[in-house]
């Protein structure tokens, strides 16, 4: 992504861009889009935050049963609604991950 001189619209192009991956989300997943609108809402940074916090220490208690490294993305996206400098960070990631599983699966079609 280019350098933007003005850091406003830097910030309102990497929303745009956090927002797009939740479209994408809503699309593969339809069922989530309820859930995951509700949770994006205004107002909700009370639950949001606490939540994230707790799957962030919940990942580095991977090693006890149910807890695990599955929860720091989770945590990651969750803090990122509310704070914009994880926003570009997460969005990346959000998008590797996407595309890493389009290829898995694109290559398990193509084994059948």
């Amino acid at each position: 992504m280019e350098e933007s001189p003005n850091p406003e619209l830097r910030r309102e192009l990497l929303r745009r861009r956090f927002d797009r991956q939740f479209q994408q989300i809503y699309r593969t997943l339809p069922w989530l889009r309820r859930p995951l609108e509700r949770i994006r809402a205004r107002g909700w940074w009370v639950v949001r935050v606490p939540l994230a916090l707790i799957f962030i220490v919940g990942a580095f208690l991977a090693i006890l049963p149910v807890f695990g490294l599955w929860m720091l993305p989770i945590g990651l996206i969750l803090l990122a609604i509310d704070l914009p400098v994880l926003q570009g960070p997460v969005t990346a990631m959000m998008i590797r991950v996407r595309r890493w599983w389009e290829l898995k699966m694109r290559a398990r079609r193509n084994r059948r």
